[in-house]
């Protein structure tokens, strides 16, 4: 039996042209829509399209009779099965609010974040996050680790050099070049 497309109205022709050429959707998407555009255009049968496509003929029938039925949302892919996310939607956004919020602002004793202190601060606030998961989450979000900078850094302590005092003697001044 051979499937054929339905008539197309013009908006559905017009976005389906725009999909199959598409260069920022995804490519099985883009592939999707060319099969179908192979069978309304081109009046190419399901094996024809296998063949130029490089599919199997199932797989382009499948995909002409979703269409049928749903029009241009059936090309999109269905939710898979699978595991359900560990963490919550609000787990997740309260360690990105976290990771972007100051420790000071916190009232913690420290003026930066390291992936450690970060753990610990959600555990204390009920969020059981590991490490490496913490660190997938912000990732995922675009945010990245800077280097760790050390105890003496101006921006760690702002009164660093109050609280250092003077050098020490024993270390000569630097001349200045002229």
């Amino acid at each position: 039996m051979t499937i054929r497309v339905r008539a197309l109205s013009a908006d559905e022709a017009d976005e389906l042209v725009r999909m199959a050429r598409s260069r920022t959707l995804g490519a099985g998407l883009v592939r999707r829509a060319q099969i179908v555009q192979h069978a309304v255009q081109d009046g190419l049968s399901a094996p024809e399209i296998a063949a130029t496509t490089g599919l199997c003929g199932a797989t382009v029938r499948f995909w002409l009779k979703r269409f049928n039925e749903r029009g241009l949302p059936g090309l999109e892919e269905a939710m898979r099965s699978g595991r359900p996310p560990a963490y919550t939607a609000e787990e997740r956004s309260a360690v990105i609010k976290a990771a972007l919020s100051r420790p000071a602002d916190l009232g913690l004793p420290f003026a930066s974040w390291s992936l450690d202190r970060l753990v610990a601060y959600l555990g204390e606030q009920g969020i059981g996050m590991r490490r490496s998961r913490v660190s997938e989450v912000l990732l995922a979000e675009g945010l990245k680790w800077r280097q760790e900078e050390t105890w003496f850094g101006a921006r760690v302590d702002p009164d660093f050099t109050r609280k250092r005092g003077h050098s020490s003697s024993s270390t000569p001044p630097r001349r200045k070049v002229a």
